[in-house]
């Protein structure tokens, strides 16, 4: 049987920052660095048995054992220090670099071992960096996909041309929006999570709030804006783009805070708790949705110039006169993403019993704090290598763990 060629992962959730910002030299303040070091293990649920991913620290032999009780076979690990220095794990063969999501900074960074990669890897769009990728990342992109999609695939659920988002790079274009729609969301353009976001929700703009917008202009160039919308449900299609052609892998519910950051998936469908119209609407999303969304990607820059997985943020909204109704591409991600992930976490629970993925950061509460309230009011039960029920963080946790990541079943 012939051996597979390993792959390297990295999390790196920061990276539509980093394209933004466009210098090979970028590195994240100082909180995201912190969160991206305590979540840094997040990729062994992508990765297998031969594969390797890259870290600050180590995880103990402690944490890899407590995992076993799931059956989840871990990857290999080594240290970001370690293995630039390393001359025989740069140079034994590899099939692919896997970073969470790509930068002209990614790049740089693993740029020491593009050498042994495979030939398909070479060959990919993604081995290299080219400035024509920036705007692929962009929200700007998802709105000519998602103008592309209305036009050609019209359909009486689907958001209408009047709502869709605009872009602003003046205080004029917002007043002029602003008297359009009356509320606004005001997004920067390349953000990820909910990051970048600032909802207008009355027509009188202190000289603070202004700054703000105005600074998101000069930051990266423009701003987009879209009405603030009556949200009911928020999903995401994951899919995988291999050359040139769109592969569906599966949907994702996630859940939001009131600023409309993420915090979590709902994993195994959509809470029981969910009104039986949304339900019954939100059956129907990937008949109208999935099809049209891979025939416009297709024929889009996004297939010439990507490879890897990618997710498509959709909005189920009620319009003024209380109708359903969906934005099919409100965003779209392209990079491995919490949907994804979550999609592997299902696979670690009961598939009759329904749980939440979540993400914590609580300024002022340590994650360790936090894990030893939430085992004592959900103790783990594991059956058959599965949850149950109960509570279970899937990161090593240490006494300066600021970020977590953990499901409840």
């Amino acid at each position: 049987m012939k051996k597979e060629l390993p792959n390297i992962y990295i999390f790196n959730p920061t990276c539509e920052y980093a394209v933004a910002n466009g210098r090979n030299s970028w590195h994240p303040n100082k909180l995201l660095q912190k969160m991206e070091s305590d979540l840094e293990t997040l990729p062994m649920f992508f990765a297998k048995q031969e594969d390797f991913v890259l870290v600050n620290k180590l995880p103990s032999q402690k944490f890899i054992e407590s995992l076993k009780q799931l059956q989840i076979t871990t990857p290999n690990f080594i240290t970001n220090k370690k293995y630039q220095s390393n001359f025989d794990f740069i140079n034994i063969k590899k099939n692919r670099l896997l970073p969470w999501g790509w930068s002209p900074a990614m790049h740089k960074r693993l740029s020491l071992l593009k050498t042994s990669c495979s030939k398909d890897f070479k060959k990919s769009p993604i081995c290299n960096w080219k400035p024509e990728y920036r705007d692929l990342y962009s929200k700007k992109f998802a709105i000519g996909i998602l103008k592309t999609l209305i036009s050609e695939y019209p359909n009486k659920s689907f958001i209408t041309q009047n709502s869709i988002a605009e872009i602003c790079t003046t205080q004029k274009d917002f007043e002029t929006v602003i008297q359009r729609w009356g509320k606004i969301m005001v997004k920067a353009p390349w953000s990820s999570s909910g990051r970048g976001l600032q909802p207008i929700l009355k027509p009188t703009i202190h000289q603070k709030l202004w700054a703000k917008l105005l600074g998101i202009v000069n930051d990266q160039g423009y701003a987009i804006v879209e009405p603030y919308l009556n949200k009911i449900l928020d999903l995401a299609f994951i899919f995988e783009l291999k050359r040139g052609k769109v592969i569906f892998c599966g949907t994702s519910n996630f859940i939001t805070n009131n600023k409309g950051q993420y915090i979590g998936n709902n994993l195994n469908g959509l809470p029981n708790k969910i009104d039986k119209e949304v339900l019954d609407f939100s059956k129907k999303i990937p008949q109208k949705v999935i099809k049209p969304l891979i025939q416009v990607i297709e024929n889009s820059d996004l297939a010439l110039y990507y490879e890897g997985y990618f997710g498509v943020d959709t909005l189920i909204y009620k319009d003024k006169n209380g109708h359903l109704k969906i934005n099919p591409c409100l965003e779209i991600n392209v990079r491995q993403n919490m949907g994804l992930l979550s999609l592997q976490l299902e696979k670690l629970i009961h598939s009759e019993k329904k749980g939440t993925y979540n993400t914590f950061y609580k300024p002022g509460t340590k994650f360790l704090q936090f894990k030893k309230e939430m085992e004592k009011r959900y103790p783990l039960k594991v059956s058959n290598h599965k949850i149950e029920s109960g509570f279970l963080p899937i990161i090593e946790v240490f006494d300066d763990t600021l970020f977590g990541a953990y499901i409840l079943v």
